[in-house]
Formats: structure tokens, C-alpha cells, sequence
């Protein structure tokens, strides 16, 4: 059987190495792309990863299914030329939470069968979640779940993703994730100043409790391919606020890692971290990085920078402009549900949030199908005309450099793509991969 690449990584993070990989967390078809196309030019190992509200056997808020997920990646993956070999494929909280006002019998099968279906699909790191109260659980709804309960609910995961894999006679067998003090998905709604780090005590009590759980359903050896705790050291962003790594403040939990020869930390919502933040993550054992909004932030900077141009470009000629700034405005406020509860505050800051939060709840947006219209537009008519070096200096600076440097093309789509890279250039860094 062939050993998981993540090992490598551990091997490394035990040998003193601070090696890492970075998981790009997203749907969106720009950051996929440019994503494969980055791990081909940098000649790094790429993981994406796919979340269960995002992709589950119902089709989620994508409309895809696992299988769904994986055929668009690797159908992008063909046509940038790169082996799908390279590609990892992750679950990403995996477990019952799209059903959570269920009760917990209906929520776990519904998780059961999601499991199968990723674990149906190939996908082989799995973050297993079963932190989330169900809507028959005992106990203050404010409180977390019992621990216990977590570990066996995580363990039953486990045992239909080992029993779905070896019926496949699957060439590679899974590693696993679990943990469960995450920042919240995509982003915390509040502005305070600090951010809860997960205690020592919490952390290793999550291992005692789950390998117990294991061993108890006879899975010791899917415990040996369990390679990280997911914990919060600290890390999150906000509407308008970024929580700085500080490592000081996480140093008991990065201290106990090292108790622990077979498994690291996995971080999430790093986005927006400083290349020195991520880097001394990776220092710290915190070995897989998870990045999503940054890289759909990024994308939609570099879109209303075209949007900007074009208007330059255009404004003598009626009608064919794409009017993509207000496209999306009017189908934002048509479709309150993916934003409404996370951008507070009057009418001002709402409008500023709905197109700049850091939470960035635009990038659920992209493929409604006036928005797809009005990106192809803008993309259409800057490739119809030669994009002045000067437009260029004014609203993607950075980009008119490597231009002027003989190291980047001026058409839209491939300064929307370096923008998208200059994020992934930051993870490549922290983690120290490929050349």
C-alpha cells in the first residue's frame, strides 16, 4: 500500500524541519485553476479541499456532489496539464453539521453517507467533525458537546470511511483529522480584540478521548493514519479585523505537540495571516494552513481593478460595459441570505462590507448567472483591446511591476491570476515547498 504524502510532512515537522502545506479551501473554478497551475510552475504537491456545506451527497450550497467536486478539479487539472497525481483531495468538517436541527440519529446517517461519498470519491484526507449539538442532544445549547460523545461520533465516521475504502480496494488509504476548536467557518461576526487559544489540556484530552473510541471499534490501525489536530492558536478574521498569529500566547499548546510523534496541528482560517505569522506557524507545528476567502478576496480585488479599467477605457461607448460592481450590488441585495447576519450596522457599512469585508460572503456570489455574465464581459472586452502600462501602474501596481519586468502578461486574465498567486506565493513561503 502506498504511504500518504502528508506523511512526509510529519516526518519533517518531527525532525525539526519546518516544512508544512498549505489546503486551498474553495469551489470557486479562478482559485482552483490558478491554484493547479501554481503547484505545476512551483512543481510543489497541491491540496484542495472541500467543505460539507460546500460539496455533500445533496449537492450543498454548490449544488455538488463529492464526485461532482472531484471531476471538476481534475477536469481543470487536464486542461492545465497537470497529473492529477499531484492533486490531494480533503473533506473538510465532515460530519453533521449541514443537518444540525435534526435529531442525532437522522443528522449522523446523513454524515454517515457523506463520509461514503467522499471516501467513495477518492478523496483521502478526511477532517472528521462532530462537534456541533444536534437538535436532541442534552444539555445548554451555549454549552459544548460532551467530549465522549465527539469521540464516538468521530469514530463511527471513521469506521464507514475505512469499510467504504478497502471495499474499493482504493490504492491509498486515508489519513485523518480531527479537533474541533476551529474559528467559525469562514470567518468570527465579532470584533474583539483577542481570540479563545485552545488549551493544552483540551487539545490532549481530544486525542486520549477519540483514540480511545477508535481502539474501540477495532480501528488501531486507522489511529496510526490520524496526522493532525485541528485547534485554534489564535487565528481569525473579522469583518474589518485581522486576529494576528501571536505565538507567545499559543506557546502551551505548541509545546505539547511535541509530545506527539505522528501528528500536527491544522490551522484554520489563516487567511489573511503576514508571511511572518505563517511562517512561524509552521515553526510552531502548526503544519497544514488552510486558506479559502484570501484567495476569493483577492480575486474579487483583482475584478473590481478591471472593473476600474474598463470604465477608463470605455466610458465613450454606451452599453458595453459590464457594470460588474453594480451587477453584483443589485444580486446581493436580491440574495440577502448568504450575508444579511454577518454584516451589521447601517446602510453605509452594510454596502462596504457586501463588497470589501475581509469575511468576503461575496464569494458565495460568483456563479449566479448575471454575475458569470457580467465577469465574462469585463474579461471580453479588456482582451479586446491593448490595456495601457498606465491603468495598469494605477489600480494593480503590483502586477505593472512584474510586467515591466518581462515576467507577466498584461491580458485580464493573467493579471487576475497573479493577483490570486501573490496569496499562494505567501503560503509557498511559510511552508517552505518545492523550489
Amino acid at each position: 500500500m502506498k504511504r500518504h504524502p502528508l506523511h512526509e510532512i510529519i516526518s519533517f515537522q518531527k525532525q525539526g524541519i519546518a516544512k508544512g502545506i498549505f489546503s486551498v479551501c474553495s469551489a470557486n473554478r479562478f482559485v482552483i485553476e490558478t491554484t493547479l497551475e501554481y503547484a505545476m510552475t512551483k512543481e510543489i504537491p497541491v491540496l484542495i479541499e472541500a467543505t460539507c456545506n460546500q460539496v455533500n451527497q445533496f449537492g450543498g450550497y454548490t449544488g455538488m456532489t463529492p464526485a461532482d467536486f472531484r471531476d471538476m478539479v481534475f477536469s481543470i487539472a487536464e486542461d492545465v496539464g497537470l497529473s492529477k497525481d499531484r492533486i490531494i483531495l480533503g473533506g473538510d468538517h465532515l460530519g453533521p453539521n449541514p443537518w444540525k436541527d435534526q435529531p442525532a440519529d437522522q443528522a449522523m446517517d446523513k454524515a454517515l453517507e457523506m463520509v461514503r461519498e467522499y471516501a467513495k470519491a477518492g478523496f483521502t484526507k478526511l477532517h472528521l467533525d462532530t462537534s456541533i449539538r444536534l437538535a436532541d442532544d442534552s444539555g445548554n445549547e451555549n454549552e459544548s458537546l460532551n467530549p465522549e460523545i465527539i469521540a464516538e461520533r468521530t469514530a463511527l465516521l471513521c469506521l464507514k470511511a475505512e469499510r467504504t475504502f478497502k471495499e474499493s480496494c482504493a490504492a491509498l488509504l486515508p489519513v485523518y483529522v480531527i479537533g474541533s476548536d476551529v474559528p467559525s467557518p469562514g470567518g468570527t461576526q465579532s470584533e474583539d480584540k483577542s481570540i479563545h487559544v485552545t488549551s493544552a489540556y483540551d487539545f490532549e484530552r481530544t486525542i486520549m478521548l477519540t483514540k480511545k473510541a477508535f481502539y474501540n471499534y477495532g480501528l488501531h490501525e486507522a489511529w496510526e493514519r490520524v496526522i493532525a489536530v485541528v485547534v485554534q492558536p489564535g487565528v481569525e478574521f473579522s469583518n474589518e479585523h485581522i486576529f494576528e498569529y501571536e505565538r507567545n500566547q499559543a506557546k502551551e499548546l505548541t509545546n505539547a505537540i511535541k509530545k506527539y510523534p505522528n501528528i500536527v496541528f491544522e490551522g484554520h482560517s489563516t487567511d489573511y495571516q503576514t508571511v511572518k505569522a505563517l511562517k512561524e506557524m509552521v515553526e510552531d507545528g502548526i503544519a497544514i494552513l488552510k486558506v479559502g476567502p484570501a484567495l476569493t478576496f483577492a480575486f474579487r480585488e483583482a475584478l473590481f481593478a478591471l472593473n476600474s479599467i474598463e470604465k477608463e477605457l470605455f466610458y465613450d461607448t454606451p452599453g458595453i460595459c459590464s457594470n460588474l460592481v453594480e451587477v453584483i450590488e443589485k444580486i446581493m441585495l436580491d440574495n440577502p441570505r448568504h450575508w444579511e447576519k454577518y454584516y451589521r450596522g447601517d446602510e453605509k457599512q452594510r454596502r462596504i462590507a457586501r463588497k470589501y469585508s475581509f469575511l468576503d460572503r461575496l464569494r458565495y456570489f460568483w456563479d449566479f448567472p448575471a454575475i458569470k455574465t457580467a465577469v465574462n464581459k469585463l474579461i471580453a472586452n479588456l482582451e479586446s483591446i491593448e490595456i495601457p502600462l498606465t491603468l495598469i501602474s494605477q489600480y494593480m501596481p503590483v502586477q505593472c511591476h512584474k510586467i515591466r519586468n518581462g515576467l507577466l502578461k498584461k491580458d485580464p486574465i493573467s493579471l487576475i491570476k497573479d493577483h490570486i498567486s501573490n496569496v499562494l506565493d505567501d503560503y509557498k513561503l511559510a511552508t517552505n515547498m518545492g523550489k
